[in-house]
């Protein structure tokens, strides 16, 4: 297989390094676009793949064009790749915000797939929801999502409309869980901790509650239960995290950021 990814940042590389790490493709069959001459220049140095910056008639023989851009700079970047595509291949954007038709559109071009992955990608524990167009067969399809599988699980979203919820939930999610154990961290400290202790304290803790909540064969509610035993101290917590109504203020966050994805695909 033959791959092309142009952009070559966080997200693009953690892409590309995953399909290496797998031996989804070979370093000599990975082309790797990137614009920036310092960031091309390090790319080079790196041999993770064929590392240019320009776009030229190579994209065209590739199985599969990531585009890995951000969504301002993609229009312009469309004038030029739009020449340079072949007609059966398949253009996977993971460019937050920019629908399906307006890829279409701009590339004039029909085989669309469209993602969302998230930062853990990069560590190989993503999470990527995707849509496609109709016509891409089954077979190329299955190989996008093996390709996708790589950098951690993926879903497949029936309704592109709902990426935008996908966007909200898990796309931005790492940043509201980072938001929470700053908080604790910093509370932590102000209980008396050092940073180091009370930053182990608090991942040990959330990478603890994380394995439960996958092993343990309860639901949410039974796990809060289980640690907010009846006039105890996370009893305490909790009645002042729900006298502030912190669970409304969550929801209304995460559809804060739907909303925007949602203006942003206009």
């Amino acid at each position: 297989m033959k791959l092309a990814i142009i952009g070559c940042g966080n997200m693009g590389m953690a892409f590309a390094r995953s399909f290496i790490q797998y031996d989804l493709v070979k370093r000599e069959n990975l082309l790797l676009i990137e614009k920036n001459e310092e960031r091309c220049h390090i790319l080079s140095k790196e041999k993770e793949g064929i590392v240019i910056n320009t776009i030229n008639g190579d994209i065209s023989h590739a199985d599969l064009v990531i585009l890995s851009v951000k969504p301002q700079d993609f229009p312009a970047l469309a004038e030029e790749l739009k020449g340079n595509l072949s007609e059966n291949q398949v253009v996977l954007s993971i460019m937050a915000g920019i629908k399906i038709s307006k890829i279409q559109q701009l590339l004039d071009h029909k085989f669309i797939v469209r993602a969302m992955p998230n930062t853990p990608a990069m560590l190989g524990m993503g999470i990527t929801g995707f849509t496609s167009t109709e016509g891409i067969s089954i077979a190329k399809l299955f190989k996008v999502e093996n390709l996708i599988n790589a950098t951690g699980r993926s879903i497949y979203i029936e309704d592109e409309e709902m990426l935008d919820a996908v966007t909200a939930l898990s796309g931005s999610g790492p940043a509201y869980f980072y938001y929470f154990v700053k908080h604790m961290v910093e509370t932590g400290i102000e209980m008396g901790f050092d940073e180091g202790t009370s930053l182990l304290l608090v991942k040990q803790t959330m990478l603890g509650a994380y394995h439960l909540i996958n092993n343990a064969e309860k639901d949410l509610d039974s796990l809060i239960q289980a640690v907010a035993s009846k006039g105890g101290t996370t009893e305490a917590a909790l009645s002042v995290f729900n006298g502030l109504h912190l669970d409304e203020a969550i929801k209304k966050g995460i559809l804060a950021a739907e909303q925007r994805g949602k203006e942003l695909s206009r």
